[in-house]
């Protein structure tokens, strides 16, 4: 889906929906320490990130296109805009998101992550436009976050997402909360360039995607989520019906090269997930049954447990001890994955500094295969507008029929600086 399409999407329902009554519920998050600008109709509110981002690469790539340095520098921009009128019980939200990359000409991208329009009532809200929603309570896969496309340009973990065109009206009750959504343009998933690292050992084909449904990128998704809670446990049901965020990828021959052609297919997805705080523990569960992508139906869960440490060796600092079962039953026919049968182990410490300084490693093994991948994060506040971010990751024992073989020797360090404003 091109950006004038979503800009022709996103104005049509603004348009359709321009007198709706007024009304309140939770806002979207702001950005942090934005400065304000007030004036008689309303508030204005300026803010986002410039960031600086270097990957450096342990060892040569994969494949022969890819490019030859081990160091990636880029450049990063999301600015972001806000605007409150109505005492608050009126939103716009404007957060474009561009790359610079010195490699990879497909991760050279500009993308709309937010550009919508919010009124706020006593016990629902309306949202129209662009918009990102996240649902899911695990910490190694987000099995029930469907709304938003993966970018995975960005990052292959898939925490990265495209803004959504939707319609989305929430309902606030005693006995729980409900949210309903109307998407009327599909996003396309972004992948790394012929000459990109962090990719498929087959490149991906962008340009010609297939369809299940004959009205392709426009056909109109719908989904529900109703979530509340029962003492200590929090849960959410959700449902999809529309074109699935995961494609295949068959193989084909073109030019004398194989390549990979994402196909999207129309798929129903049921899903459940649950939160429990007990004491120093927090128990988490997500799970999907999904029909379509020519499989009749299967079944994916994650169930999980995190343990924290308060006040670590009376340092002030917390740490917490998480392990998570990744479970797929999927057949070949649907969208391929790794995480079949894998066990997941991490440790997070978090400071609890005046500079937020938090750390994350962990561990993936696949209980077949003993294919291992072992990611860490870290990010500390520098000062009141700089902020430092580390990621890393390392990938061994890779089998070459696993579906995360092309990365292989893309084993990486990766530096960021963010200046906010």
């Amino acid at each position: 889906m091109s950006a004038r399409t979503i800009s022709v999407s996103m104005i049509a329902l603004m348009a359709a929906m321009s007198a709706m009554p007024a009304g309140a519920q939770e806002a979207p998050e702001a950005a942090p320490e934005a400065p304000e600008v007030e004036e008689s109709t309303g508030t204005h509110e300026f803010g986002g990130h410039v960031g600086f981002e270097t990957r450096v690469f342990f060892s040569s790539p994969t494949f022969s296109p890819q490019a030859n340095g081990r160091v990636q520098p880029s450049l990063m921009l999301q600015p972001e805009y806000r605007y409150e009128w109505n005492d608050g019980l009126d939103r716009i939200t404007v957060i474009p998101y561009g790359r610079i990359d010195s490699v990879d000409r497909q991760r050279t991208h500009f993308d709309i992550r937010e550009l919508n329009w919010q009124r706020l009532g006593d016990d629902w809200d309306m949202r129209i436009g662009l918009a990102k929603v996240f649902w899911g309570v695990t910490e190694s896969r987000h099995l029930v976050d469907i709304i938003n496309q993966s970018d995975t340009v960005e990052n292959p973990n898939g925490e990265d997402k495209l803004g959504q065109p939707m319609l989305n009206v929430n309902f606030l009750r005693d006995w729980g909360n409900v949210g309903l959504f109307v998407m009327p343009g599909f996003r396309e998933r972004t992948y790394p360039g012929w000459s990109g690292r962090l990719r498929d050992q087959m490149p991906t084909d962008i340009d010609n995607p297939t369809y299940e449904s004959s009205m392709r990128s426009r056909h109109v998704d719908f989904a529900a989520r109703y979530s509340h809670f029962i003492g200590d446990w929090d849960f959410g049901l959700s449902y999809f019906h529309g074109t699935g965020r995961e494609p295949r990828l068959p193989i084909s021959l073109q030019n004398g090269r194989l390549i990979r052609t994402p196909t999207y297919d129309i798929i129903d997805q049921a899903g459940i997930d649950i939160q429990s705080t007990q004491d120093a523990w927090l128990l988490k569960f997500e799970a999907i049954s999904r029909w379509g992508n020519g499989d009749p139906q299967f079944f994916a869960a994650v169930p999980g447990v995190e343990y924290t440490i308060y006040d670590l060796a009376e340092s002030g600092a917390d740490l917490g001890l998480l392990a998570e079962y990744l479970y797929d039953d999927r057949n070949a026919n649907a969208p391929v994955t790794s995480a079949d049968s894998d066990v997941f182990m991490a440790l997070r410490l978090t400071m609890n500094d005046s500079d937020d300084t938090d750390f994350l490693i962990g561990s993936t093994v696949d209980r077949h295969t003993g294919a291992l991948a072992i990611g860490v994060e870290a990010s500390t506040r520098l000062s009141e507008e700089w902020t430092a971010e580390l990621e890393g990751s390392i990938i061994a024992n890779m089998p070459f029929d696993d579906p995360l073989t092309g990365l292989r020797q893309d084993d990486y360090l990766q530096l960021r600086l963010l200046r906010y404003f």
